[in-house]
């Protein structure tokens, strides 16, 4: 007899994976930038260069595992609002079949750790992640979904993520325009 809850945990340590090696790159480019602007110097005097990494560590990893999280969430109720959307299948098959993809994420979070050096290849390993696991993702929904069904989902969440992807975008932009318009040059 078959576990199904067996991949349970995968998400859990896949974040803390891609939360982790992403911490890292950012620790060595903070400690760069604290050095170059001059205040290492300053935060030697309180801490250990050890103890500072640790303390670095720790806040970039939560950081990031907070917003992969949150990435996670919203992620998955777009995928259920689509399955909701375009699906006939009303006993929830297509929840547990999908669910064996949550091993790609895992050996995607589990590459990163080789390309912790470089900010491009994190980049391209998790983004390579994300769209094998909605290929995946897709393939075995569509057992389940007509041709129109599929193609709506797939139209669905393309959308969805881009719309919100734009609105962060635009925020972020209105942001850094009304702070650089703040400043006195």
């Amino acid at each position: 007899m078959k576990n199904p809850y067996i991949y349970g945990y995968l998400p859990l340590f896949s974040i803390i994976l891609f939360s982790l090696t992403f911490g890292i790159y950012m620790v060595g480019q903070s400690i760069d930038l604290l050095e170059s602007i001059g205040v290492y110097a300053g935060m030697r005097e309180f801490l250990t260069d050890f103890e500072l990494r640790i303390f670095l560590l720790i806040a970039f990893t939560l950081c990031f595992f907070m917003l992969f999280s949150a990435l996670k969430l919203i992620g998955e109720t777009i995928h259920e609002v689509g399955m909701l959307l375009f699906s006939k299948n009303s006993n929830g098959e297509m929840i547990s079949v999908a669910r064996g993809g949550y091993v790609i994420f895992f050996f995607g979070a589990l590459s990163t750790v080789l390309g912790v050096q470089s900010f491009t290849i994190l980049l391209i390993l998790f983004t390579l992640t994300i769209l094998s696991y909605f290929i995946f993702n897709i393939y075995k929904m569509s057992q389940f979904l007509t041709l129109s069904g599929t193609i709506g989902l797939i139209i669905f969440e393309i959308i969805i993520w881009t719309i919100l992807l734009t609105l962060i975008l635009y925020v972020g932009l209105k942001l850094y325009n009304g702070l650089l318009a703040s400043l006195p040059f």
